[in-house]
C-alpha cells in the first residue's frame, strides 16, 4: 500500500536543488515555510531530482574506502529501546542478505562513489564502540564547538575511550531529545563535518544528530510529525512507535552518506564553494520514493499496522531519504518503482 502525500506546488524549477547550504546542515522540507519559492522542485517524476545542470564532481580529496567504522556517542539519557533502533540501522547497511528493498540496497549507490585511485566507497560499515555522556558533561545546550568538546572527552576518556581512527572511523554524536544544539530546528536537524585538532587533538570525521521529539518534531522528524503551519496533514505512523528516534535515522543517513563520500570536505559535492558545498545527500533532501520532491515524499510502504517506511534493515523497518547517483544524475533509492 503506498501513501501520497498532497502536492503543495505544481510549479517545477530546477534552481531551487542549486541552493547552497552548509557542508554541516541537514533540513528535511517542512521547516521551509508555504509558498516559499524554495519549496519549489525541479525534476521528472519518474527520475527524482534529475537535472542535466546539476554536476556532482570529484574534488580530489580522499573518501571512504577502507571498512567503515561509525563510533556512537549517546549525550544524554536514552531508553535502550531507542539505542536498538538505531543500532539496528547502522548494523543494516552491510545487511546485504536483508529483506528487498534493504538499507544495504541503499548504500549501493553510496558505494558508487570513488576515489582518485578508483577505489569504491566501502560497502562495509559496522557498528564501533561507543561511549554513553549520560550525565551531560558540557550541559544541556550545546554549540557546534562544543560538541567537539564532547568528541574529545569520548576519545581521550580514562574509562573505555573511543578508539582514535582518521581514515576510516565517524564518529557520531546522538543528543537526547531535552538537549538543544545551536541552529537546532530553526536551520538544521543534524550535520558533520570534521573536528580541529587544536580542540580534540586529532582530524576526525563527526557527525551529530539530535532526538527532535520534545523540541521539533514537526521539523525534524516529519513525515512521523507535521509541522504546526501545515493544519490537517496527518503524520504518518512511525516504523518503530518512536517519533523522535524515527526521524532521526533518515537524518544519521543521510550524514553517513555524506561522511563518506565527502569526510574533509574535500571530495565529492557540487557547486563552486567548499564553505557550503551541496552533497549527496543535500540533492535529495525530502525525497524517499518515486515520484518525490517538493511536498510529495513520493511512494512509500506501508506493513500490516498502517506504518510507513521504505526500506528493511535486519529485523525493523525504516524510512530513509536517497542519495544522488552522478552516473545516472538523479536521486536513487532501493524502492524505486522503475527498477
Amino acid at each position: 500500500m503506498h501513501w501520497v502525500l498532497p502536492v503543495l506546488l505544481a510549479v517545477v524549477g530546477v534552481t531551487a536543488l542549486l541552493v547552497v547550504t552548509p557542508v554541516s546542515g541537514y533540513r528535511p522540507w517542512p521547516y521551509l515555510k508555504p509558498n516559499s519559492s524554495d519549496l519549489m522542485f525541479g525534476g521528472s517524476k519518474k527520475f527524482e531530482g534529475s537535472s542535466e545542470f546539476i554536476h556532482m564532481r570529484y574534488h580530489m580529496g580522499p573518501v571512504l574506502t577502507a571498512n567503515i567504522t561509525i563510533h556512537p556517542i549517546w549525550y544524554g539519557r536514552w531508553q535502550k529501546s531507542q539505542k536498538k533502533i538505531i543500532r539496528e540501522f547502522i548494523n543494516s547497511i552491510s545487511a546485504v542478505d536483508s529483506k528487498h528493498p534493504s538499507v544495504a540496497g541503499w548504500w549501493k549507490t553510496v558505494q558508487l562513489y570513488t576515489d582518485q585511485t578508483g577505489d569504491n566507497i566501502s560497502r562495509t560499515v559496522l557498528l564501533g564502540e561507543e561511549k554513553n555522556d549520560r550525565f551531560y558533561s558540557h550541559g544541556k545546550s550545546l554549540t557546534r564547538l562544543s560538541i567537539q568538546s564532547v568528541i574529545k572527552s569520548a576519545v581521550t576518556s580514562r574509562t573505555k575511550p573511543l578508539p582514535i581512527n582518521p581514515k576510516s572511523g565517524l564518529y557520531l554524536l546522538l543528543t537526547a531529545d531535552d538537549v538543544y544544539v545551536e541552529d537546532f530546528c530553526g536551520q538544521v536537524c543534524g550535520f558533520h563535518y570534521f573536528t580541529f585538532p587544536s580542540i580534540v587533538g586529532y582530524t576526525l570525521p563527526y557527525a551529530w544528530v539530535g532526538n527532535s521529539a520534545k523540541l521539533c518534531p514537526g521539523v525534524c522528524a516529519y513525515p512521523f510529525a507535521v509541522p504546526q503551519y501545515m493544519p490537517g496533514l496527518k503524520p504518518l505512523k512511525s516504523p518503530n512507535s518512536d517519533v523522535g528516534v524515527d526521524g532521526m535515522i533518515s537524518v544519521i543517513g543521510h550524514e553517513v552518506a555524506e561522511l563518506a563520500t565527502n569526510p574533509l570536505v574535500n571530495a565529492w559535492y557540487a557547486g563552486q564553494d567548499p564553505v557550503a558545498p551541496v552533497e549527496i545527500a543535500d540533492l535529495c533532501e525530502g525525497i524517499y520514493g518515486t515520484g518525490g520532491g517538493g511536498s510529495y515524499t513520493g511512494q512509500l510502504l506501508n506493513d500490516k499496522d498502517g506504518a510507513t517506511y521504505n526500506m528493511n534493515g535486519i529485523r525493523r523497518r525504516y524510512l530513509v531519504q536517497w542519495v544522488w547517483n552522478h552516473i545516472v544524475s538523479y536521486c536513487t533509492g532501493p524502492n524505486a518503482l522503475d527498477q
